[in-house]
């Protein structure tokens, strides 16, 4: 879809003590850009340009803001996380200063957005969103619903995302994030399209999005760096697929929550994406070429309403809906490599290797069901986990 939205390609400097707030959404090379804005958090305050928060991601002060719970069995964030975000924001005073998380794109509605806009300064906050192609973000969303718990196959959500309205099931967080030109207009309706400007990311160009914020920011060139992050890399399709099913004899034996959280989500995954770099030979998450088109048209539709906005446009809107090249066909099944499932069971019993857990005293544990046994033992573990 051709439109006129690049006249912009050339970004120039936002207005100096500028509060920049980075909304994502998911999957646009967010971590990306808060690794090198992190990592360069000493070196801004040479040209005025402040990254107050914490950590490369402040995750929970996003979701206080926005009152969305946390990721399946993490403690929800409260009013205080929010609150020293924004004490660190205001003192940056007069200089420009940037906050990014994509959880921010999960404000539900016009008044929420309004009072964070407000709490951060108003007429100061200008508001960047980061876009991908669709037919990109949502096999990698798929498997990151998954790490949160997720029991659905890819071709079934691909189904419920795309043919059974109102395309809710299982994730109603999807559209909400990933419709991206209404996205747009919620932050446009409050900020004004002056205050909103897109960066649509071409994933040919692996720096080019750090350029861009180097622009905005009045940075020198080549002052933000990558930095590698392999706790951010997506699974292939044999590990997704091991934790889904992972995932139903999880929730079959009605074990808790935070002992997801614990052991699985932050000990077996993150052990196994940490240590293990996929090969060649490991298959990749492809999308069937009907929901290719599909994602591609809603592109082309979101391209145009983005353009129709008003709000400034940086790089090639066609890019949202270009249908890329489909990979060779797969086998059916994609097995994943011994020593992969190893380091993901190895990664489970580091994080729970400080919590003995002894068997029933009651009965035997061949007495024990084995189901009925599972869920005493993890109950157990994540109550000695809470004590300590």
């Amino acid at each position: 879809m051709e439109t006129d939205c690049t006249k912009d390609a050339e970004p120039t400097a936002l207005p100096v003590g500028t509060r920049l707030l980075h909304i994502g959404p998911h999957k646009t090379g967010t971590t990306a850009l808060q690794g090198a804005l992190f990592a360069a958090k000493e070196t801004l305050p040479r040209y005025g340009v402040e990254f107050p928060a914490p950590s490369r991601h402040p995750m929970e002060a996003a979701l206080a803001a926005c009152a969305r719970p946390a990721m399946m069995g993490d403690a929800r964030p409260t009013g205080e996380h929010w609150t020293r975000l924004l004490e660190q924001v205001h003192a940056t005073g007069g200089r420009t200063s940037v906050v990014s998380s994509e959880f921010f794109a999960d404000a539900p509605d016009g008044a929420t957005i309004e009072r964070i806009v407000g709490r951060l300064g108003g007429d100061r906050v200008h508001v960047l969103v980061t876009l991908r192609p669709l037919t990109k973000i949502m096999p990698s969303q798929w498997q990151q619903y998954v790490q949160n718990g997720l029991r659905m196959g890819y071709e079934d959500w691909l189904e419920h995302m795309l043919r059974k309205a109102p395309y809710e099931k299982p994730n109603p967080s999807f559209w909400h994030r990933h419709r991206h030109d209404r996205l747009v207009e919620r932050w446009a309706r409050v900020v004004g399209p002056e205050g909103v400007t897109v960066v649509v990311v071409d994933d040919r160009d692996r720096s080019g999005l750090l350029r861009t914020f180097e622009a905005l920011l009045g940075l020198p060139a080549d002052l933000l760096q990558l930095v590698p992050d392999t706790a951010n890399r997506s699974l292939t399709r044999a590990e997704t697929e091991m934790l889904r099913n992972l995932n139903v004899e999880f929730r079959g034996n009605g074990l808790p929550d935070e002992l997801y959280s614990r052991l699985v989500r932050n000990g077996a995954v993150m052990h196994m994406k940490n240590a293990c770099s996929p090969t060649p030979r490991d298959v990749k998450i492809t999308t069937p070429r009907w929901a290719v088109e599909a994602a591609a048209a809603i592109g082309a539709e979101t391209a145009g309403r983005i353009d129709a906005s008003g709000v400034r446009v940086l790089g090639d809107p066609a890019l949202l809906s270009a249908v890329p090249e489909q990979p060779e066909a797969v086998p059916d099944e994609a097995r994943i490599a011994p020593e992969v499932a190893a380091r993901a069971l190895y990664g489970a019993l580091a994080a729970a290797a400080s919590v003995p857990v002894r068997p029933a005293r009651a009965r035997s544990v061949h007495q024990t069901p084995s189901k009925e046994l599972v869920r005493v033992l993890g109950h157990r573990c994540l109550k000695r986990l809470r004590r300590r």
